[in-house]
């Protein structure tokens, strides 16, 4: 049974007045499973407050939209507490505590990416939230928790049972949260908009890459990403993970077209893309995008921390390292018609600017 690879957008699994959390479920895309691959999204309203949780998987998280502040503490460290915007990327390793709220107008939306392997469901994350009517509280004894953290009955009781929301709540306007502290940013997030980008094509498109250079925690999470932006009707050249590492995909904003070929030189997937849209390309499998009038760009993580890629088109391309007379044969065309092709896209690297 061939897998559907076609893009799928999050569904709804809870949330109130303080803002809503979204997943991409692996029986709507298989290829969740197969990559053993997690994706989600939190998106806050103002005052809305993500509660503290831990994960059973290591992620990637990206700001897509808003500014907020997160809480993070590592195991055996302190509390990080951040001021996060768009464009921010944020390494979640294992262990991890986290916490989330917008004190903002507008709507703070921040997407999840990582791992599952190691985790209880094949493509998708299981939170363990440490208060709330799911927190790990209300599934102890309270004499447990009396004696756990030297409480009387009252408190224990305040602890189990105060707080009736479940994963997100809304708080009054007036309750004080800490206030992000600059220093702490430092190692813990980097701003994919703002950061030096790696490659840049004059009228194609950009990237900045996500690795453990300029985030070392991403060594921890085992992931890199990138932050790619095509413009109007230029096009990414075709190419694939050459270290068998899975990239998934996640449009930001803008459409396009995408084509995807596989094994015996099928084409596995032709569609359009628009922004929201969740895939992934399967392992070795090449993939090219030519961007809607309006431009395209996409957020990635790639199942290795510092991800290699092989194009097959343009100045980098793996055509131009091979020999003239390999290629004539291996195409079966004459030496006129290999050092035509062999002659094109001598300065485009990577994105190609829209044809004249």
């Amino acid at each position: 049974m061939e897998l559907d690879l076609s893009p799928k957008l999050a569904k709804k699994v809870y949330g109130d007045d303080g803002g809503s959390y979204y997943s991409w479920c692996p029986n709507e895309l298989p290829m969740l499973r197969e990559g053993n691959i997690g994706a989600a999204k939190l998106a806050l309203e103002k005052n809305g407050f993500a509660l503290p949780r831990y994960s059973d998987s290591s992620m990637v998280a990206y700001v897509l939209q808003g500014a907020g502040v997160a809480g993070i503490i590592l195991p055996e460290s302190e509390e990080k507490v951040i001021a996060i915007k768009k464009g921010d990327a944020i390494a979640l390793p294992f262990g991890v505590i986290t916490w989330w709220y917008n004190k903002e107008d507008t709507e703070l939306v921040v997407l999840f990416m990582g791992d599952t392997s190691k985790g209880h469901k094949p493509g998708q994350f299981t939170d363990f939230f440490l208060t709330g009517s799911n927190g790990i509280f209300t599934g102890f004894t309270t004499d447990f928790v009396k004696r756990a953290w030297d409480v009387d009955d009252d408190i224990a009781k305040a602890l189990i049972g105060n707080q009736k929301g479940e994963g997100i709540v809304k708080l009054d306007a007036n309750v004080k949260m800490p206030e992000p502290k600059p220093d702490h940013r430092k190692g813990m997030a980097l701003n994919c908009e703002e950061a030096p980008l790696d490659t840049d094509i004059k009228n194609a498109g950009n990237v900045v890459l996500l690795n453990t250079q300029n985030l070392p925690l991403v060594g921890q999470v085992g992931l890199g990403a990138d932050l790619v932006r095509l413009e109007g009707n230029a096009m990414c050249s075709p190419g694939f993970s050459c270290d068998s590492a899975l990239q998934v995909t996640y449009i930001v904003k803008g459409s396009g077209r995408l084509q995807v070929v596989g094994v015996d030189g099928k084409r596995v997937l032709e569609t359009i893309v628009k922004a929201g849209n969740l895939l992934i390309v399967p392992r070795f499998f090449v993939v090219s995008k030519i961007a809607d009038p309006g431009g395209l760009s996409w957020f990635s993580i790639i199942t290795t921390p510092n991800p290699m890629f092989t194009h097959l088109a343009g100045s980098i391309g793996a055509w131009k390292a091979i020999s003239p007379e390999v290629l004539q044969a291996a195409f079966k065309v004459p030496a006129e018609t290999e050092k035509l092709f062999r002659s094109k896209r001598t300065n485009d690297a990577i994105f190609f600017p829209p044809p004249n």
